[in-house]
């Protein structure tokens, strides 16, 4: 059973309660998911079954979209509804220009502050179990890649927002900025994951009625380029022989070897006039 279940995650389980339930249902031992998400959220999963789980680390890598829902004039601890009132304003003379022109500031390249109820670690102690002991620290800023922010909605006090973004962006920091941009404070009420790299929504199963007959198939798990090799390299290939780089015409920096049927056997890269083997796939 090897290929990659796009689940529609259900609210109140986390990723790998997720994965955890699948595993369980599907009578499967190896598992894995390709991108977090909270338990608040819904949502595009991309769950790695059997040699799928070599393919996590670049699912990880992909851009997202999601649509969210916030509450303008309440700030939480947490930055959305699972957390504790921390401040409340009026949002009353908040309208729906000023948010069209507060998304649009926050679009492109930028430094984004994690949450302080975060599972990014600090000294081997993940954040969010600082912040519950009550502990401040300081946080350091990544970068990330906002493409898309766009009003879906507003229904005063709430406001319904379409976002594409880079991996590592924090919806629940976008909507806390959005809500210091309009001075009244917000947090997030609803989050739903609609695309995560190539996988969407659209073809996202429930975790009751799961068909494997819609598994992503190996080689359709990535957007690495894809070389074709005859079948006498087969067994060299399976067997981590490096060989000479022209033997496969692409021009690509890391790509994934197929044999003439599309069944995935590696993904390598060039170094030196050589292939090197990032990942090789079992028969």
């Amino acid at each position: 059973m090897n290929g990659v279940l796009v689940l529609d995650k259900p609210p109140g389980l986390s990723s790998a309660s997720a994965v955890d339930r699948i595993k369980h249902v599907l009578g499967i031992k190896r598992a894995g998911h390709g991108g977090t998400l909270d338990p608040i959220a819904t949502g595009v999963l991309a769950v790695c079954l059997g040699e799928a789980t070599k393919l996590a680390s670049y699912l990880l890598a992909d851009d997202k979209e999601y649509e969210a829902e916030c509450e303008l004039g309440v700030e939480m601890d947490t930055l959305d509804r699972t957390g504790v009132v921390t401040a409340t304003r009026d949002p009353s003379g908040v309208t729906r220009e000023q948010i069209i022109a507060a998304l649009a500031k926050r679009t492109g390249d930028q430094d984004q502050v994690p949450p302080m109820y975060s599972a990014l670690k600090r000294d081997g102690v993940r954040n969010y179990e600082r912040a519950r002991a009550g502990e401040t620290f300081e946080r350091e800023p990544r970068r990330v890649r906002i493409d898309r922010l766009e009003l879906l909605e507003f229904r005063p006090p709430f406001v319904r927002i379409a976002i594409a973004c880079s991996k590592g962006t924090y919806v629940r920091s976008i909507v806390g900025d959005l809500g210091t941009d309009l001075g009244v404070g917000a947090n997030m009420t609803q989050l739903r994951r609609t695309r995560s790299g190539g996988f969407t929504i659209g073809q996202a199963q429930k975790i009751d009625a799961i068909d494997l007959g819609k598994l992503v198939p190996l080689s359709q798990a990535t957007s690495l380029p894809i070389a074709v090799t005859p079948a006498a390299l087969v067994a060299k290939i399976r067997s981590g022989v490096q060989l000479p780089l022209e033997t496969f015409e692409i021009k690509a920096s890391q790509f994934q070897i197929v044999d003439e049927s599309g069944a995935l056997l590696a993904i390598v890269h060039g170094e030196f006039g050589r292939i090197i083997y990032d990942r090789v796939f079992a028969a």
